[in-house]
């Protein structure tokens, strides 16, 4: 079982990948639609398991709430643009200038989290635990990646 970090990281990895093959494709072709498909999914679900695993340990400390309540503000207005980019017409001008906006806020929030939530985390969840949380994140993730349509279709109701 892998670690939180690494889970997380392994997460951001094909996140990163997903990201750059959409950004290398054109119009609303297949490979675009799948390529988006399999990063909204994977995305919401990531972030929704992250928020509950994660980051709900970090808020335990008064040193890390900064940091958690930043990521999950984050994690709010790149909900947003996925929604909105749902919505676009993929082969408009306006879809692939939007995307790019998620694109870099996205590689820009991963970096942050790798770099600088990671290590304040590792003064909560020691080595003792990161499988153990890793374990956890990766099932509530699984249990997310289920429900994305029930919580969107929540959402539009709103």
């Amino acid at each position: 079982m892998p670690s939180i970090y690494d889970a997380i990281k392994q997460d951001h990895d094909r996140h990163r990948a997903l990201l750059e093959r959409i950004a290398q494709t054109e119009g609303a072709s297949d490979e675009r639609k799948e390529a988006w498909e399999a990063f909204y999914n994977d995305v919401k679900g990531h972030s929704a398991a992250e928020e509950e695993t994660f980051y709900s340990k970090l808020l335990q400390q008064t040193w890390g709430q900064d940091a958690a309540r930043h990521s999950v503000h984050e994690h709010a207005e790149m909900d947003e643009i996925l929604e909105e980019l749902r919505e676009m017409d993929m082969a408009s001008p306006g879809w692939i200038t939007r995307f790019k906006t998620l694109k870099h806020d996205y590689e820009h929030h991963m970096d942050e989290e790798e770099d600088e939530v990671f290590t304040r985390a590792r003064k909560v969840i020691g080595e003792e635990e990161n499988d153990a949380y890793g374990e956890t994140f990766l099932k509530r993730k699984s249990e997310e990646l289920k429900l994305i349509e029930e919580k969107r279709a929540d959402a539009l109701e709103d």
